[in-house]
């Protein structure tokens, strides 16, 4: 080959493999600008759907000969080396030695501080390279519609200017969904992001799908023979998902509500005599769409005993047997009742201490007999431990005041522990409602320097005790009405209780503030004040139209835990308008403005099982206004009214309402307002006013100087759920009113009188709606009704208060 032509193709072949160098230079080139690209848009403002990676630390050490001379960091932006230091298990002169190194690379991590951590050895230095963790900027919450952030913020333990680490966002993550089980959302779905600032900072963001709520589709009973399912649904506070408890959450599932349900069938079960229940299992299976759960509750009834014998042992010195014989009281051929158990329990450790012997334990013994199904009881009292309260403490109450709480508290420092003032105590703080429902504990431990003294701790858990109410209805007396309130029951954490209300109705219009102090001058009188101004409209009962305003002042205290009094003083403007030719003279000649200055008194015994649906018990109250101390009305007025309550069989509640009164004109006749009117809510089957005398000429209703009823009541059981929240009932009401001596004495008026007794029969419904209470009353029966009277065979109410 030629020189030139050697020359040519060495050139060609330096071309090609130039060509080739300049291609792999390119393509280096490229990865090199497409990491740099993305190292620089790391620190950006990105948002990471997944928290980073977990932390892989690694102890690089081949070669453990030698001293460890040097400990150099590196990495460290916020942390100074030292620090870092001080979490190793080496220092400068200790050999390599692995286990240490390992060790100390498990302290770094454990810090929470270090996204990563390598430890190298480099000659004689221990070389630690560390990647921290960021600091978190601020915490967003996003998609919450149905917890507030605020009671989000107060669970998660995350916040703003703290060390992130993803352990702490998987935490928090499982506990805004905890929350969220609470309410009954269990599709709720929580995705943590973390958005990369400059400087090693994130901004966090827990994006929240809340989901629709999780209802309990059903809930069924297995091994219960006694008690059907409806009875049992009935008992537990869970209920089916049913479109009228649009205003519950109750039919959401809540595993604390399923725990507190096995406690509720337990209770129920032993009232009835079931000593040997037990609730073997309670399931909660969520459906696969997750909207819906099946709850299945396997119980164990075991038979039903009544009690053989009832017997008191007692054997305290001097305290004799009769002074505690009163307080026990089942009986024997009695269904066991564990509930009656703990209050005859409770009654006869009050009974020892009114006694004087506050140092007694009472304890029930119980000896079964399962072949003769019965139980024999006895109830042991011994000398109890000489235990004196150290202190009482109180835990939780960030908002009512410490001397609130104690005051309801029966026990002291330096009194002898008591259990069962101890319950008392208990019972009181919950009837208070400041306090959410089965969080109030009262919890006694020893004491660490007295061995014969214990510290009370009272723990509670506040709720809201602020109302804005909002009210619609209808009633036969008033018309279609409109209600607004507010209400602070705890004004300030004080315990006060103000109240402002506006209604307005078609024949009644009122506003009203009140206010309340339940421990005035730090004792146990109940004051209170109130200002009302009202208008009603009683044009068709008899022509006029009563304007009213004035104020009231109370004042009440208690004798024991179940008779208390009550003293009000009350000043009040009244006048009547409306007044035509037509009306009766009568009231015509009471036109202007009357001021009314009365004290009144309310003596009241109370023995009800329950002030809002009694079952069982009674109560007596008496009462008396005097009108003359200062003012333009002159009278006296006195009024008794008591009620008994029984359950003859389960379900069936029979009550019986009786009152009575007696008004006297201290040298004046009596305004209309003032006297006693019959019929309505008095007298079912008659109008307002339907059975009051009247004037023969204008048959204007002119009320009674005295009057006297009485009703009758059976509530009966449907069969159906409770839940439904329908009740009916037969009734049975009588009355009688005393004509007005008065307008008989002035000979210028012709009246319709009689003091006929009048009766009525008929029954009624009352449903327990999401529009509120609608109660329908029918009186087909009435009896001895005259001529003049006005009858009304139904009456209507309802109305609703939405909190």
């Amino acid at each position: 080959m030629s020189l030139a032509a050697r020359w040519v193709r060495r050139c060609e072949t330096r071309d090609m493999i130039g060509a080739r160098l300049s291609r792999y230079f390119a393509a280096a080139v490229l990865a090199v600008a497409l990491a740099c690209a993305g190292l620089l848009a790391a620190p950006s403002a990105r948002a990471q759907t997944a928290a980073p990676s977990a932390p892989q630390g690694t102890a690089q050490i081949s070669d453990t000969t030698g001293t460890i001379e040097i400990i150099a960091v590196q990495g460290s932006q916020r942390i100074e080396p030292a620090t870092i230091r001080t979490y190793l298990t080496v220092r400068e002169g200790d050999p390599f030695d692995p286990v240490r190194i390992d060790r100390s690379l498990k302290n770094l991590f454990a810090t929470g501080l270090f996204a990563d951590v390598v430890i190298t050895r480099q000659n004689t230095t221990l070389l630690i390279r560390v990647v921290e963790n960021p600091i978190i900027n601020r915490i967003s919450l996003e998609g919450n519609n149905k917890i507030k952030d605020e009671d989000l913020n107060k669970e998660i333990q995350l916040r703003a200017r703290v060390v992130y680490t993803r352990t702490k966002v998987q935490q928090d993550v499982e506990k805004i969904l905890e929350l969220y089980r609470r309410k009954g959302r269990f599709a709720a779905r929580v995705e943590p992001k973390v958005i990369e600032l400059p400087q090693n900072r994130v901004d966090v963001v827990f994006e929240i799908t809340e989901g629709r709520p999780t209802y309990v589709r059903t809930i069924n009973f297995v091994g219960n023979d006694y008690f059907d399912n409806d009875d049992l649904r009935g008992v537990v506070l869970t209920r089916e998902e049913r479109w009228w408890r649009i205003f519950s959450s109750n039919d959401t599932y809540d595993p604390d509500r399923m725990n507190y349900d096995r406690e509720l069938l337990r209770r129920h079960y032993v009232q009835e005599g079931y000593a040997d229940f037990e609730v073997v299992s309670a399931v909660a299976e969520l459906a696969p769409n997750r909207e819906n759960f099946y709850m299945t509750f396997t119980v164990k009834e075991g038979p039903r005993y009544r009690l053989s014998k009832v017997g008191l042992d007692v054997n305290v010195k001097d305290l004799p047997k009769e002074t505690l014989q009163s307080a026990v009281v089942p009986q024997a051929g009695d269904w066991f009742n564990g509930k009656q158990l703990e209050d005859t329990v409770d009654a006869i450790t009050n009974a020892a201490g009114n006694a004087g012997y506050a140092f007694v334990e009472v304890r029930p013994r119980l000896q079964r007999n399962p072949e003769t199904k019965t139980i024999e009881v006895t109830f042991q009292v011994r000398e109890g431990p000489r235990v004196f309260i150290e202190r009482v403490d109180i835990q939780g109450n960030n908002r009512t005041l410490d001397r609130v709480i104690r005051r309801e508290i029966r026990l002291v420092e330096g009194d002898a522990f008591n259990t069962a003032k101890v319950r008392r105590s208990k019972e009181r703080l919950e009837n208070l409602g400041y306090f959410k429902q089965d969080t109030v504990k009262i919890d006694n431990t020893p004491s660490e320097v007295f061995p014969d003294r214990t510290i009370l701790t009272a723990k509670i858990e506040e709720q809201s005790t602020g109302e804005l109410s909002f009210g619609i209805g209808y009633s036969s007396a008033t018309g279609a009405l409109f209600d607004v309130g507010i209400a602070e029951r705890n004004l300030l954490g004080k315990g006060q209780d103000l109240r402002a209300n506006f209604s307005i109705a078609q024949q009644q219009m009122q506003v009203n503030l009140s206010f309340t102090e339940p421990y005035f001058l730090n004792r146990r009188l109940v004051a209170g004040a109130d200002l009302v101004a009202q208008r009603t409209d009683y044009q068709s009962q008899a022509g006029f139209t009563q304007n009213a305003y004035g104020g009231t002042l109370r004042l009440g205290f208690s004798y024991n835990e179940y008779m208390y009094q009550r003293f009000t003083y009350s000043l009040t403007a009244t006048s009547l308008s409306g007044l035509t030719n037509g009306v009766s003279q009568y009231i015509r000649e009471q036109s202007g403005t009357a001021i009314t200055s009365q004290l009144s008194q309310i003596l009241t015994y109370d023995r009800r099982n329950n002030v809002i649906e009694p079952t069982g018990g009674y109560y007596i109250t008496l009462s008396t206004d005097l009108a003359g101390l200062g003012g333009s009305e002159r009278f006296v007025r006195g009024g008794i009214g008591a009620a008994m309550y029984a359950e003859p069989l389960a379900g069936f509640i029979f009550s019986a309402v009786g009152s009575g009164g007696y008004i006297v004109g201290l040298g004046q006749d009596l305004k209309i307002y003032n006297r006693y009117q019959l019929g309505g809510y008095t007298l079912r089957g008659f109008k307002d006013y339907g059975a009051s005398p009247r004037d023969a000429s204008t048959l204007d209703a002119l009320g009674g100087d005295w009057l006297a009823t009485a009703s009758f009541e059976l509530r009966l059981p449907l069969g159906i759920p409770k839940e439904a929240g329908i009740k009916t009932k037969i009734f049975n009401d009588w009355g009688v009113i005393g004509s007005p001596k008065s307008l008989k004495d002035l000979g210028t008026i012709q009246v319709f009188d009689s003091k006929a007794l009048r009766g009525s029969a008929g029954l009624g419904v009352e449903w327990t709606s999401p529009v509120g209470v609608i109660s329908l009353d029918y009186s087909p029966f009435i009896f001895n009704a005259q001529s003049f009277d006005r009858k009304s065979h139904f009456r209507v109410n309802f109305g609703n208060r939405l909190n």
